[in-house]
């Protein structure tokens, strides 16, 4: 049995790819359609990958591995930290730091630089610092913490990258590939499958999607430890699953439900517009009509001359 459903898969929107102009060729053979100018993803590839991934994860964790999970974007930043530290692991959602995995000595210097801060925190010794002084140690804190906190209890290099949007992380699947870590990752329309060693093909830029794969790839950890598993194998046996012939129509759907939307909110705002339109049918005020030049009218001599006053009797 799948780790993971489809309608789970279609319920967060794992289908979605990006525009048909911008896309990876080498990753068709992951796409089913396309409707409206989106990619659709084949989520059975999906749901393959999926299971593929989730093995290989939990053997690493099983042999006591640490993984390194990786996604700076916006809406990667917390479902990253959050899954991290439910399954114990590492992780980075701020900046990519050059060299965090190739020159991990120089990294662990600033690291220990963190740590040696907050000792004097929590000893006090920062009180007897100048105010200005104090300032500028918390406002370095400040920046290596933002930098390097998932990362403060990481004493060796990970066993293993979790990275959403390779593309995006380039850096990050650069170096591991250069010392030979297995990247797990997932891959968007506009990705190059062949860079990451765990491909999963998915939207990468759903809060939802991201959510559920980082989820599974969290619960492959979890399971490995024994703990309580958040998503996968979380199967309802009554329930029917979907095939991708559901969800092409699901996505027919929604088209037609976006399309109707849209034309009703195009309706009330000219509808609310008071004043009328000109003969385009275009919303606005009529267009401004200069006036004619009018000539005065002309005065005759007797009208121009002043009125006689009666002469005194």
């Amino acid at each position: 049995m799948s780790v993971v459903t489809m309608r789970k898969l279609l319920e967060s929107g794992v289908h979605f790819g990006h525009q048909t102009r911008r896309w990876n060729p080498k990753m068709k053979p992951n796409i089913y359609a396309s409707r409206n100018g989106v990619y659709i993803i084949n989520l059975e590839k999906s749901m393959e990958q999926i299971d593929t991934a989730y093995a290989a994860m939990r053997d690493i964790a099983e042999k006591g591995g640490k993984v390194l999970f990786v996604g700076t974007k916006k809406q990667a930043q917390a479902v990253v930290v959050e899954e991290a530290l439910r399954s114990g692991s590492f992780f980075v959602n701020q900046r990519w730091l050059g060299g965090l995995l190739t020159n991990f000595r120089t990294i662990q210097k600033r690291v220990k630089r963190l740590v040696e801060i907050e000792e004097m925190e929590a000893s006090g010794v920062l009180d007897v610092y100048p105010k200005k002084e104090v300032a500028q140690i918390k406002k370095e804190k400040a920046k290596l913490e933002n930098f390097l906190g998932g990362i403060k209890e990481m004493k060796k290099l990970p066993n293993a990258l979790f990275v959403i949007d390779p593309k995006e992380e380039h850096n990050a699947v650069a170096e591991a590939k250069k010392l030979g870590i297995p990247v797990f990752a997932m891959v968007d329309t506009n990705c190059d499958p062949e860079m990451v060693d765990y491909p999963i093909a998915s939207n990468d830029d759903a809060i939802r999607s991201v959510k559920l794969i980082t989820t599974l790839m969290a619960d492959a950890i979890v399971e490995a430890k024994g703990g309580l598993l958040s998503v996968a194998h979380n199967v309802d046996e009554n329930e029917e699953d979907v095939t991708m012939k559901d969800v092409i129509i699901n996505v027919e759907e929604q088209i037609a439900e976006n399309e109707r939307r849209r034309r009703q909110r195009n309706e009330e705002r000219r509808n609310r517009r008071p004043y009328d339109r000109n003969r385009n049918g275009r919303g606005g005020k009529a267009p401004y009509q200069k006036r004619e030049n009018v000539k005065p009218a002309e005065t005759t001599n007797e009208e121009a001359k002043p009125a006689e006053t009666p002469a005194a009797e």
